[in-house]
């Protein structure tokens, strides 16, 4: 319905945000993450939104990015996993995270979050595994700089060097994410992989 708010920033506190736009103060709800990124009061800002319309409220989410809020519809569609839970999750682990968490398995990250126990954050990772690409899940400059994502989105030697990394007592999350930031690994080794994820580790 609302597709964004793009104003002042009023006032902000952890989980709200309120926007001045043309002399309107509106609220928006947003995550931990989210606050934490957004600028100083006084300051222009534009958050991305969805609209939740119940009974008794008319209620907005907002995000920093398209990106963000695409996860955030996502995870709501997850049966047990409304706005107020997407939001608790996206709270502990940015969008990021989450895809990598989605993409690897990792119901323990996903957990962590408030009100999410662990067979919701399996059940997160069963919905939307096949919704989420790897395009999705490659990030930042350096990464879309490089090689197109899918050459090198299922190699054996990344899934090698992920599992490696498992074992050695990374979480696959950030394993998954070391590896994936990994350019050129079509032209690597599984050892050589292994060394420039530990090297992206520190």
């Amino acid at each position: 319905m609302i597709a964004y708010v793009n104003g002042i920033l009023e006032d902000l506190t952890e989980d709200n945000a309120v926007v001045d736009v043309n002399g309107f103060g509106i609220n928006i709800k947003i995550s931990a993450d989210t606050a934490s990124r957004l600028p100083g009061a006084g300051e222009p800002v534009k958050l991305y939104t969805y609209t939740c319309v119940r009974e008794d409220a008319f209620l907005l989410y907002g995000f920093l990015s398209r990106s963000d809020l695409e996860i955030f519809k996502k995870l709501i569609t997850v049966n047990g996993i409304g706005p107020k839970g997407g939001l608790a999750i996206l709270s502990v682990m940015d969008a990021d995270d989450l895809r990598y968490a989605i993409m690897s398995g990792d119901a323990k990250a996903i957990s962590k979050a408030p009100g999410i126990g662990p067979k919701t954050a399996q059940r997160v990772i069963l919905d939307l595994k096949d919704k989420i690409s790897i395009d999705d899940v490659l990030i930042g400059k350096e990464i879309a700089a490089g090689t197109n994502a899918g050459s090198q989105a299922d190699t054996p030697q990344k899934k090698e060097a992920i599992e490696a990394l498992v074992s050695l007592g990374y979480g696959r999350t950030e394993s998954a994410r070391a590896v994936s930031s990994i350019e050129g690994i079509e032209n690597m080794d599984s050892g050589a992989v292994l060394k420039a994820a530990l090297k992206k580790m520190f």
